[in-house]
């Protein structure tokens, strides 16, 4: 009897470099690629008071319709479905004979869960995973997920060491698909769009390759704290947050950069900052559900508190701060943000306006293309003092960050309102 794989796509969308799905395509005789749109859980409505922005669904759509394009190119084609995960894979495996189920690994406590439900669920169905979207892989370490550093510093001095992995052989052919179905995207999807940002796997490779014919690398450091300007951030996070394009694939462009141009200060910073988010990755999958609690990973709970009108004028760029407006107004509009811009907006909502930060967090979740969920919620806790910062918060002093990153007001001119970015 032939086999029949079912390889779900979750924040690897990318046919390039991805090991989960090389492994899959090499055990079975058919394969059924899925993206499924998960509806909005309970607590992301309660804590966000919203729901994905255009240009959120924008740019996911761009990097549905560009993993759709690469897989046609192998005889495939993506199914998009908008359903709970666990009871579509279970009408698969039954309607379509499964006989193995792959996925990339993420850092997320639902999807963790979810995975760890179905193999227990289903035991005669073989499955597969890999560390497909992190630069390590977990039999890297040199310790256990558990005993994860405290801090990303002791975290950076342990794993600078590991020989960097070069990203996998490039995938010579996909089985075919035993579904006959015209690709389509969920309607509230289809319809958005980001004016901004070209998403996707192809974009990806663009982006990538044009930032390191650039000596931006060189300068990078001294650019990554402005909030606009050509080359002044890598821009690399949409990609890397849905995985069309792998921290693999980075580091072999940055080495091959620095072998051309020289290493500085400045070109070490992007993998230090590979690593930050590396750091984030293991953190998400150490502390998994406190991710989401108030008091963090800690024990001490902080004064914080939910004021409704005070949560919707900085939502809605209506504070007393003109940079914090500008800054929200750019993530409304455009669904990105500078990572100064969001330390400084984080500080804000939690240390002016007194607000419990998960409703900040849960926020950026609906908005920024490049949300990841620990990326997200580690680098909220880690504002907000209940994470992995050992000084215990950080608190921007709003009226000399606009004076250090916006003096001429060019910024705040730029998003003064939510409507137009000129």
């Amino acid at each position: 009897m032939p086999s029949t794989g079912l390889y779900i796509f979750e924040r690897d969308c990318r046919v390039d470099d991805n090991p989960t799905l090389s492994l899959i395509a090499s055990q079975v005789d058919y394969l059924i690629c899925l993206y499924c749109v998960k509806p909005l859980d309970k607590f992301a409505k309660i804590y966000s008071q919203t729901t994905a922005s255009s240009a959120q669904r924008g740019y996911i759509k761009q990097t549905l319709l560009q993993l759709h394009q690469r897989l046609t190119g192998f005889g495939q084609h993506l199914v998009v479905i908008q359903a709970n995960i666990n009871p579509l894979i279970a009408e698969l495996i039954v309607r379509h004979h499964i006989t193995h189920i792959a996925y990339s690994q993420y850092a997320g406590s639902y999807e963790q869960s979810t995975w760890i439900s179905l193999q227990q669920q289903y035991p005669a169905i073989t499955f597969l995973s890999t560390d497909g979207n992190s630069l390590f892989a977990q039999q890297q370490l040199p310790f256990e997920i558990e005993e994860l550093p405290e801090s990303f510093t002791a975290f950076r001095k342990v794993v600078e060491t590991i020989k960097e992995n070069k990203p996998y052989k490039s995938i010579k052919k996909l089985p075919p698909s035993p579904l006959n179905l015209m690709f389509t995207l969920p309607e509230h999807i289809a319809e958005a769009n980001n004016f901004y940002f070209k998403g996707g796997e192809l974009n990806a490779q663009l982006h990538l390759n044009e930032y390191f014919s650039t000596p931006a690398a060189s300068h990078y450091k001294e650019t990554r704290n402005a909030l606009q300007g050509k080359h002044f951030s890598t821009q690399f996070s949409p990609y890397l947050a849905h995985g069309a394009l792998s921290p693999r694939q980075i580091m072999q462009s940055l080495n091959d950069y620095e072998e051309a141009h020289g290493a500085n200060e400045s070109s070490y910073w992007i993998y230090f900052e590979i690593l930050w988010r590396e750091y984030f990755y293991w953190y998400g999958r150490k502390y998994q559900e406190r991710l989401f609690f108030l008091s963090g990973i800690g024990k001490n709970t902080p004064l914080l508190d939910f004021c409704p009108t005070r949560f919707t004028a900085w939502c809605n760029g209506n504070t007393p701060f003109s940079l914090v407006n500008a800054l929200m107004h750019q993530l409304n509009l455009s669904g990105w943000m500078s990572n100064r811009g969001r330390q400084i907006v984080a500080s804000c909502l939690i240390n002016e306006l007194g607000i419990d930060w998960r409703y900040g967090a849960a926020y950026f979740e609906q908005r920024l293309i490049d949300y990841d969920v620990s990326s997200n919620w580690g680098n909220w806790q880690y504002i907000a003092g209940v994470g992995a910062d050992p000084r215990g918060g950080r608190h921007f002093n709003i009226e000399k960050q606009t004076q250090m990153y916006d003096p001429k007001g060019e910024f705040i001119c730029r998003w003064k309102s939510t409507t137009t970015a000129g």
